[in-house]
């Protein structure tokens, strides 16, 4: 399956990191380094760096040049690793954006006045359609913009936009009324009435949104960003305090000042949360891309985060916990025909149905009756296929016609024709869709034979999901227009937690506002006109692209796959996304700790001796301790870069146990990493003859 924005651009393609590396230069700019504080502290202490190394050569210096120069060299270095980590997390959405580029093209829309005039046909360019324009959409035409079908139906190809290569059925008053400019109308003809403004497509939206021209910081990430400004704050206190400290000291034993300005800059660099600091945009644009590539459409920042905090899911029971198309189960024959009459009709009625009820009708009558041997080549036949808008299949010969469809689309067919719709038929009718299932009637001659029950078959591997789901703390929520007794047996046998049979949309906005009133985070997903209150009340509101125009405006996401499954998926990539952030948030802190005391020690050894005891690493300077600590905080960035793209490893397990784990990980981890890599690193430093 290709897909219309999903890019497999990995860390390593060639055009995406030259394109990083001279964004990594572009991004030095000090309008674009005041945007992260602590970066731009490092920013400030490049520049200073420099200006001391450049006094330096003037005889005015504290520390020497080549020191000086080095310290400077890679602080630059540490702010070109964090501009190149935001840089090559763009770049991922800037390729999606690229290729959803090459799926918008503006083309040739053919206007018309209303739908009650499609005569008068006016050519124009699809730019210069508004809101409320009325265009008719032939076989082979592209639609020109982003719509809802207000008359007639169409198999559409939506393959430029979702990657899926199986057309879909578009119609007028119904919950797939809306269609996606870009698309392709397959056969019949569609008036649409344009729903966004010049430049305000779905892809217009979603080539700005990976692109991040349209993505602010969320409110937890700015929490964090302020959490880690007040933290440099600190630690420039610190540095200044040890500064008069040591100056204070040194006047004290009669000797010369041992800590240089330099490496108390260099210091105050290692000490703040760098690390978190250069990969904090980096973390958000690549939760953003992940779900760009789900084909999901996220309003806001905040919604991908609150898909990481949620705790209950609402899942609509076709399509997610059951098979979006029932399968036939059983032939009910009615008036005297026998099962075997029936299933025989019903399979030669179902042969020109490509849809999967009606190969599931063929199969049944094979594996009931071994009825095989038919094809579509027969000659002597004319088969009549299945469309959207007659709703029947069926097979003429000279000698008799039979036809198999929905209930009203026979009944209408028989009467039309001098039958009867049978009484019992309508009574086996009523049964089924009393039981939740789809009933399919099959009429030979105009004469009703019986009725096919279609089931709700529940999908491989569903009930697994929920389990996992429930190993998270998610309780799931089965919502279904189905009796009461059909729903309970449908969520035992799928293991959801819980549901709401006969759903209305009343309901379902009680259900939430019900369970939000007791601090749960809800997340829904809807496609039509009645999903939209529930919708704009839920947390996460996944609205189908398929749905309704309505249902699209109430949600903060859009599917564009319009698959209802997906909803499990955008709370995965949230909490990956949350997980991500606070992982490398105590790795980073974790890390900072750690160098405080790995340096502090052999910086100020020379005053006090007895703070040896204490210099564990054994390192053999203090000029070669910052050194190394300096060149560590700038490698690390890069070396966790992959992590901040890629998400930490999601696990379905509770919260408490994924606290527990994270903390030992990149807690225990963060502190000896930087004691390991420090010390190497002084090695290297010393065998080289630089101190």
């Amino acid at each position: 399956m290709s897909s219309g924005i999903k890019t497999e651009k990995t860390l390593y393609d060639k055009t995406m990191m030259a394109r990083a590396i001279r964004d990594a230069f572009v991004k030095l700019a000090p309008g674009a380094q005041v945007k992260n504080p602590v970066m731009f502290l490092v920013f400030v202490s490049s520049i200073l760096t420099t200006i001391l190394w450049l006094v330096s050569i003037a005889g005015i210096r504290d520390a020497a040049p080549g020191y000086i120069f080095g310290i400077a060299i890679i602080l630059w270095f540490t702010v070109l690793f964090a501009n190149f980590a935001e840089a090559i997390a763009e770049g991922r959405g800037k390729a999606q954006a690229d290729s959803l580029r090459a799926a918008k093209q503006d083309v040739e829309a053919h206007k018309i006045p209303s739908p009650d005039k499609k005569d008068q046909i006016i050519k124009t360019a699809s730019a210069k359609l508004v809101k409320g324009d009325f265009v008719i959409v032939k076989a082979g035409e592209q639609i020109p913009g982003d719509g809802e079908v207000v008359e007639g139906a169409a198999s559409v190809d939506e393959s430029a936009i979702t990657g899926e290569s199986a057309p879909v059925v578009r119609e007028a008053g119904g919950d797939r009324s809306a269609v996606t400019g870009g698309t392709r109308v397959l056969s019949d003809w569609i008036v649409v009435r344009i729903t966004s403004e010049p430049g305000q497509s779905f892809l217009d939206k979603m080539i700005a949104m990976v692109e991040g021209a349209a993505r602010k910081k969320t409110p937890n990430e700015i929490a964090l960003e302020i959490f880690l400004v007040a933290l440099s704050i600190i630690f420039i206190l610190v540095v200044m305090a040890l500064y008069a400290y040591s100056l204070f000291s040194a006047n004290q034993l009669g000797e010369a000042n041992p800590t240089s300005v330099t490496s108390l800059v260099a210091l105050l660099v290692c000490l703040a949360p760098t690390t978190i600091g250069a990969l904090l945009s980096a973390i958000g644009i690549a939760g953003m891309s992940r779900l760009n590539e789900a084909n999901v459409l996220a309003m806001s920042g905040r919604a991908i985060e609150a898909a990481g905090d949620v705790d209950t899911l609402l899942l609509d029971k076709t399509g997610t916990i059951t098979l979006g198309n029932r399968q036939a189960g059983e032939f009910i024959p009615v008036d005297g025909f026998t099962t075997a009459e029936l299933a025989d009709a019903a399979q030669l009625a179902s042969l020109p149905d490509e849809t999967p009820e009606g190969r599931s009708v063929v199969i049944l009558a094979k594996e009931k009756f071994g009825i095989r041997g038919r094809n579509l080549t027969d000659t002597k036949m004319e088969y009549i296929p299945f469309t959207a808008k007659t709703r029947m299949s069926g097979v003429n010969t000279k000698d008799w016609e039979i036809r198999k469809g929905a209930a009203d689309s026979m009944r209408e067919y028989v009467e039309q024709n001098g039958g009867t719709y049978s009484k019992e038929c309508d009574e086996v009718v009523k049964n089924i869709a009393g039981q939740g299932g789809t009933p399919l009637v099959v009429a030979k001659d105009h004469v009703i034979l019986g009725v096919i029950y279609l089931k709700d078959i529940i999908k491989s591997g569903v009930r697994e999901k929920f389990a996992d789901l429930r190993k998270m703390g998610i309780r799931t929520v089965m919502i279904t227009g189905d009796n009461p007794l059909t729903a309970a047996a449908i969520a035992a046998e799928a293991g959801v937690d819980d549901f709401l049979a006969e759903a209305t949309p009343e309901g379902k906005l009680s259900m939430i506002r019900e369970l939000q009133s007791k601090g749960h985070m809800v997340a829904m997903t809807g496609d039509g006109t009645n999903d939209a209150p529930a919708l704009a009340q839920a947390d996460v509101a996944v609205a189908m692209n398929s749905g309704t125009q309505a249902a699209k405006e109430a949600g903060n996401m859009v599917d564009l796959d319009s698959s209802p499954t997906k909803l499990i998926d955008i709370v995965r990539i949230g909490k990956q996304l949350l997980m991500t952030r606070g992982s490398l948030t105590t790795f980073s802190i974790a890390n900072d700790v750690a160098k405080y005391f790995a340096i502090i020690p052999a910086l100020f050894m020379g005053l006090y001796p007895g703070l040896g005891a204490l210099n564990i690493m054994q390192l053999h300077s203090a000029e070669s301790a910052i050194f190394s600590a300096v060149i560590y905080n700038a490698l690390i960035i890069i070396a966790l870069i992959p992590l901040a793209l890629k998400g930490v490893k999601y696990r379905e397990v509770s919260a408490g146990k994924m606290l527990g784990r994270n903390l030992m990980v990149y807690g225990v981890g963060g502190i000896i990493t930087p004691f390991i890599f420090i010390k190497l690193i002084d090695v290297i430093l010393t065998a080289c003859g630089l101190f």
